[in-house]
């Protein structure tokens, strides 16, 4: 599975460009890579990033390894000792 960022050049952000569409895929990473180019292309200031939905992490206190999705904050992830802390 993966996940697809898409950002827009946006000279109003601090960042100088925003997030315009976060979106879950389960085809090959070449299709979504070739539809994505596609509808959203590098000359209209589009940025297109596609990562793997799930990344291996190990848990903190007991040493086991599991999966998460990738952008889970650092306080609700059993990785990080943040999570026990609270």
């Amino acid at each position: 599975m993966y996940t697809a960022e898409i950002y827009k050049q946006d000279g109003r952000t601090k960042q100088g460009e925003r997030l315009v569409l976060k979106e879950d895929f389960t085809a090959s990473l070449e299709s979504i890579t070739l539809t994505l180019d596609h509808m959203y292309p590098r000359k209209r200031g589009y940025r297109v990033e596609i990562r793997d939905t799930y990344v291996t992490r190990t848990n903190s206190m007991t040493g086991q390894e599991y999966q998460e999705r990738y952008d889970t904050p650092r306080s609700c992830s059993p990785a990080s000792d943040l999570y026990w802390s609270m």
